[in-house]
């Protein structure tokens, strides 16, 4: 199935849509749209899958995705828990290129907010100062009226634009407008999610899609970017970063929570993706903390 875009509908009194969203856990599959979408998550951890990136969120996470750049949000396990009653909110706003005209951003003026708007097409995480300015200002625009709104949002993408706090997530830009069969690739993220912390086969989500291993690699490859393993690999490391910073378990206990079968796969991967060994992490984040 060819997937579908997203558009949310737009009032007649708006030229972009703001809201607030709050919910048990977030269930938007994997999927893309022509709007630029600014999200805050002011409650709730988990996952975001920016196209072929995986990191862990949580409450002040502040990303700008860009125009037909797959994505999804997923929350951690216990959110889907019935007896937790955990809940999970951000606010986001949706626009497009065009939303005041055809012509606004080329003008001298939004030189730098245009480069921005070009360079959401890798993501663009948002800390430090900036992630807190805007955060005030996303959440005072409940409370404003339609102009007021209008003129936050130039001021959001005015200072992010000027930030030196804004890095991107991904190494290159990553388009959805060639990929398809939405659904499919949404049961193999759910599958890899599902099953993670334990030992996980090609070969069974390659059957459960009818495939061939060899061609559910190629479909894996052509929509993510990494290979299947490679890819189950950084969800279980960033699994990992999130447990070392709780500081409640030995390093080797998470290793194995985290779908590691032997400690020196887990410091060898974590080396590789991270930089330092899981130990020097640990400390470094404890001591950080103090």
């Amino acid at each position: 199935m060819k997937p579908q875009l997203h558009r949310l509908p737009i009032a007649d009194n708006t030229s972009f849509f703001y809201s607030k969203y709050e919910c048990n856990y977030y269930e938007r599959p994997w999927h893309f749209h022509k709007e630029f979408e600014l999200v805050l998550i002011t409650k709730s951890t988990g996952k975001k899958f920016i196209g072929n990136r995986v990191h862990q969120f949580e409450a002040g996470d502040l990303t700008l995705i860009g125009s037909d750049v797959p994505h999804l949000f997923r929350n951690d396990d216990y959110h889907y828990d019935a007896a937790n009653a955990m809940q999970a909110s951000s606010i986001f706003i949706h626009f497009t290129e065009d939303f005041l005209g055809d012509k606004f951003f080329h003008v001298p003026e939004m030189k730098l907010v245009k480069r921005i708007l070009e360079k959401s097409s890798l993501g663009l995480h948002i800390i430090g100062t900036t992630q807190k300015k805007i955060a005030e200002k996303l959440h005072s625009m409940q409370a404003e009226s339609g102009s007021e709104r209008l003129l936050s949002l130039l001021q959001i993408l005015l200072t992010i634009a000027q930030s030196s706090e804004v890095h991107t997530i991904l190494a290159t830009g990553f388009s959805a407008n060639h990929h398809g069969d939405t659904d499919k690739i949404n049961k193999v993220f759910e599958y890899i999610m599902m099953n993670y912390k334990k030992e996980i086969y090609v070969t069974d989500i390659a059957a459960q899609l009818n495939m061939s291993v060899a061609s559910f690699s190629r479909y894996f490859k052509n929509h993510t970017r990494k290979t299947f393993l490679d890819y189950v690999t950084e969800i279980r490391i960033g699994h990992a970063c999130k447990l070392l910073m709780e500081n409640n378990h030995s390093v080797s206990e998470i290793g194995y929570m985290s779908g590691f079968e032997n400690m020196s796969n887990f410091y060898r991967h974590f080396k590789k993706h991270i930089g330092i060994i899981p130990k020097e992490y640990k400390n470094r984040f404890i001591n950080h903390a103090i």
